[in-house]
């Protein structure tokens, strides 16, 4: 990418200054790809693309979730902001509570989230793995559930307290996801999960 003068998107002089809405300012400044996937983890911007295989997993556990969730509770792309230091995220699924409300700039609550599915990218997996699982725990997300593709995995953690999970089921693609011990209250079944 090339910049010229009159694109330059002026930074903050310090970081007592930046803010998550000035970030995403400036990102929709920038000329992102198109299919890409981006959201701020710590401060830092992170672009992923949308594969086949991404979407595919997303979709059906979106199906899956519709059997106890409105369509308006199910979230896709969508920023939400999280504890920590400017994390603003655009999970691949999200299960809001019922009666989940909007705060005052219209943005989704993170303390109304029953669920959250990471659907593991090359580019973005330490993510998912280290400082956003750290922020759904600290959010007290009740099941963070981690998608691997590459690995033929899945990784569900519960029991959230400060910025840990304090449970973890790891298991393949064909097991079972037992959610009924969680406010989801489903299994989400992973036989059609494609492998990259």
């Amino acid at each position: 990418m090339t910049c010229v003068e009159a694109d330059r998107i002026e930074m903050a002089v310090s970081d007592d200054e930046l803010t998550l809405d000035m970030m995403f300012e400036w990102i929709e400044k920038m000329p992102v790809p198109e299919d890409y996937r981006t959201e701020i983890v710590g401060g830092h911007i992170y672009m992923a693309p949308q594969r086949d295989t991404h979407w595919e997993i997303i979709f059906d556990m979106a199906e899956q979730l519709r059997a106890k969730y409105s369509r308006k509770q199910l979230k896709s792309d969508v920023r939400i902001d999280f504890p920590g230091y400017l994390n603003g995220f655009a999970c691949d699924v999200v299960a809001l509570k019922d009666g989940a409300v909007r705060d005052d700039k219209g943005r989704w609550r993170y303390e109304d989230i029953e669920f959250v599915a990471e659907v593991i990218s090359k580019a973005t997996a330490s993510n998912d793995y280290g400082p956003k699982k750290a922020a759904f725990a600290a959010a007290g997300v009740p099941a963070y559930l981690i998608v691997d593709p590459y690995t033929g995995k899945w990784h569900l953690h519960t029991l959230p307290k400060d910025d840990e999970y304090h449970c973890t089921l790891s298991l393949a693609f064909g097991d079972a996801i037992d959610l009924t011990q969680t406010p989801v209250g489903l299994t989400l079944t992973t036989d059609e999960f494609p492998r990259d």
